[in-house]
């Protein structure tokens, strides 16, 4: 019996201990063993996929050649320390890859000698010298920057671990992984317990890591975060922004806040672009490593829609949209949007329009899901990837505003009634931004930083971002009074958030876009409707905007129009001033020259500009005496940090409840070459406001051929089911829904 149990118990043992060497394969945190025979076994067969390797194959030999360099920090952004260990980590992770696909050694050589030259660096290392940080990192000036480094570095870490040998594993993982895991959660809860986009690098740090150790306590800590730990209510981050005091912490909870049913992130594209590739790349990991927590399934599988949003808030050259802190360029030709591509199309249900835009970003991630990209670009099964009119609720539980856009031959809307989008938030709400073609017509204006550029502040935020791209008067929205949404504070616009009024993309000659907000500034409601519409007669679909103030005292309304290209004319009778001063003292109004001054005499007021052969035209049913400011962005800023770019300001003084009506028209062409105008002037004659209650708002346009058109909004009732009949001049008007639009 004895010798029975003893028997039994070995079994056990040994059952135990296969398992236990299961669990510990290697790679297979994003690569995996199963995965890389497949790889070498199409290799020479799938051109995207060999391209992408052999490209990546030059580079690291050329930087095996240049030798191992990990300097002693010092640096910012954009200095050398900073830079050569962002290049470390990944030359690291890549050479890693190659030595999985290529079983060349030289390549987990040169992991290994650099993984045993931060090993002895790091457990002597004290905290970085800069001190501008809210949480110091070692290697780099901030925890984000360290996180960034231990994310890639894992990879690597995965890829050589069978390379490497039981001793040389313990020194690694004693010296330099778990000590760098534990300062940049432990020890900076500052950092790590939030839900923002530097969290999600932390937690996906510490959480893959972990998976490569196998080391649960570091597993748990990255999905749920650390327990009892209480944070300094007056903390804030590098942005100025207010750190998360309700317990939510941990990457399941910056899935669950930041995203909203439709997959928007409330920091806006440019921050989910940056946040992506940890989200994804550790959810790979999970999915290999820890299949049964289903995380492609989580909040019902918003980790892959979130990738079709955020590729539907880019232009038509791909090209993101500058909402909230965004700098523009930013495109899904960025790395990280290989990596949502490839695993969208991986993991999810193999839409062919990604295929299109894989091959326009020509290279793939060098695993299973880029090798099913590869192929499919291979076989034909591209298709393009159609953008069409979206509206992407805000909030978790999609009730935070939103973002609307409108599309239409070219044309594209984009109307921000989001929530404030944490620290990155800017004041702006009911904004809008126009382009065609993937050009701007009317630009928001985006961050003030210049990025890992050294010589500029460190390449961080600029004062200037706050003094200026925050505030409301740098959007196409209104500001009452010169001073911007909800005081320009964050503690009070993260209470607030505008609420959708109707949505409606469904028409071919007509889309729609409105909502409420009546926090802004405390007894005032501002109502927005911004419509495309496509009409005969017209070359092109124009932009029709209807922004309704009802106030319960008498204020001063501006309301911007920053027109990207060259004044063409005007009716404005303006004077410009022989010397240059500031519109005003703060909230963004002291960094605008005031170049122009007018005041309007006619019922509508005309202002035309060109731009990339494009003439656009801006008709604005104006008030007696109301008042027009030709600004230009660049006052009291003796370093040069800001764009010199211009602006048009209709301002209305001693108001209280009033309505600004607007139409932006794209019409014509110029060419520089043949130097022949076509189509040069506006089609519209006349832009009037035929009825305004508080139930009803009507406006007639007629285009130069006497063509009219009415359209009429319900204010107040949004239903679609809901009846409507008004008399306006004598004429019967009788329909269902929120709105009415006809041409007569």
């Amino acid at each position: 019996m004895t010798k029975n149990i003893t028997t039994l118990q070995i079994l056990i043992c040994c059952i135990f201990l296969c398992l236990n060497t299961m669990a510990q394969e290697h790679p297979s945190l994003i690569l995996t063993k199963k995965g890389v025979q497949k790889i070498r076994a199409e290799l020479g067969n799938v051109p995207l996929f060999d391209a992408t390797l052999q490209q990546l194959k030059e580079e690291i030999d050329a930087e095996i050649n240049l030798g191992i360099d990990t300097p002693v920090p010092k640096d910012y952004s954009g200095g050398y320390t900073h830079e050569r260990h962002k290049r470390n980590m990944v030359v690291m992770q890549q050479a890693g890859v190659l030595y999985q696909i290529l079983e060349d050694e030289k390549y987990a050589e040169y992991v290994k000698d650099m993984l045993m030259q931060y090993e002895a660096m790091y457990k002597t290392l004290p905290l970085h010298p800069k001190t501008r940080s809210y949480a110091r990192g070692k290697l780099f000036w901030q925890c984000l920057n360290d996180s960034n480094w231990l994310v890639y570095v894992s990879q690597a870490y995965d890829c050589i671990y069978d390379y490497l040998d039981k001793a040389e594993r313990k020194k690694l993982e004693k010296n330099l992984f778990r000590p760098f895991a534990d300062h940049i959660s432990v020890d900076s809860p500052q950092f790590y317990q939030r839900v923002h986009n530097h969290s999600t690098w932390g937690n996906a740090a510490v959480g893959m890591i972990g998976l490569v150790m196998n080391d649960q306590e570091l597993i748990d800590r990255a999905l749920y975060g650390i327990k009892g730990v209480n944070l300094d209510k007056t903390a804030k981050d590098d942005d100025g922004g207010f750190l998360n005091k309700d317990g939510k912490a941990g990457f399941l909870a910056n899935i669950e806040e930041p995203f909203s049913p439709d997959g928007y992130y409330n920091e806006g594209p440019y921050y989910q672009r940056y946040a992506m590739y940890p989200f994804l790349i550790f959810a790979e990991g999970l999915h290999n490593v820890k299949p049964e927590l289903k995380i492609f399934e989580y909040k019902d599988g918003v980790l892959l829609k979130s990738i079709d949003a955020l590729l539907n808030l880019s232009d038509a050259d791909g090209d993101f949209f500058p909402l909230n802190d965004g700098q523009k360029g930013m495109s899904f030709y960025n790395n990280a949007l290989v990596t949502a591509v490839d695993i969208s199309y991986y993991f999810g249900n193999q839409d062919p329009g990604l295929l299109s835009i894989a091959a326009k970003q020509n290279k793939v991630l060098l695993d299973d899901s880029g090798l099913a990209v590869a192929l499919g670009v291979k076989n034909g099964k591209a298709l393009p990837f159609e953008k069409k009119s979206i509206n992407l609720s805000d909030g978790p539980n999609g009730k935070q505003g939103g973002v609307g856009i409108l599309r239409s031959e070219g044309l594209e809307l984009v109307f921000k009634y989001a929530s404030q989008g944490s620290s990155h938030g800017h004041y702006d709400k009911l904004s809008y931004s126009f382009y065609e073609n993937g050009d701007e017509v009317l630009q928001d204006y985006g961050l003030a930083r210049f990025v890992n550029i050294e010589q500029k502040g460190g390449g961080n935020y600029l004062k200037e971002n706050k003094t200026w791209a925050k505030q409301t008067i740098a959007h196409n929205t209104v500001v009452l009074n010169e001073q911007s949404h909800y005081q320009g504070k964050y503690d009070i616009g993260s209470k607030y958030h505008p609420s959708l009024y109707v949505f409606d993309s469904a028409k071919e000659n007509i889309q729609i876009v409105s909502a409420k907000e009546t926090n802004a500034y405390p007894g005032t409601e501002m109502h927005r409707t911004m419509a495309i519409i496509k009409q005969d007669g017209f070359e092109k679909p124009f932009m029709l905007d209807i922004l309704k103030i009802s106030s319960d005292s008498t204020n001063q309304y501006d309301l911007p129009f920053y027109f990207m290209g060259q004044v063409v004319s005007t009716n404005i009778d303006y004077e410009a001033p022989k010397t240059l001063e500031a519109l005003g003292n703060g909230y963004g109004y002291q960094h605008l020259w005031l170049e122009g001054s007018g005041t309007t005499e006619d019922e509508n007021t005309k202002f035309s500009w060109l731009e990339n052969g494009r003439f656009y035209t801006l008709t604005s049913a104006t008030n007696n005496n109301d008042e027009f400011k030709f600004v230009r962005i660049g006052a009291n800023d003796p370093e040069f940090n800001l764009r010199r770019e211009a602006g048009l300001i209709l301002r209305r003084k001693d108001t209280q409840n009033t309505l600004f009506v607007s139409t932006v028209e794209s019409h014509g062409s110029y060419s520089p070459v043949s130097e022949l105008a076509l189509n040069s002037n506006s089609n519209i004659k006349e832009l009037k406001v035929i009825f305004d209650s508080a139930a009803y708002t009507a406006i007639e346009i007629k285009d130069v051929k006497d063509g009219t058109s009415i359209f009429i909004l319900a204010n107040t009732n949004a239903s679609k089911d809901a009846n409507h009949k008004l008399k306006i001049n004598d004429k019967d008007y009788e329909w269902s829904g929120s709105y009415y639009f006809n041409k007569q």
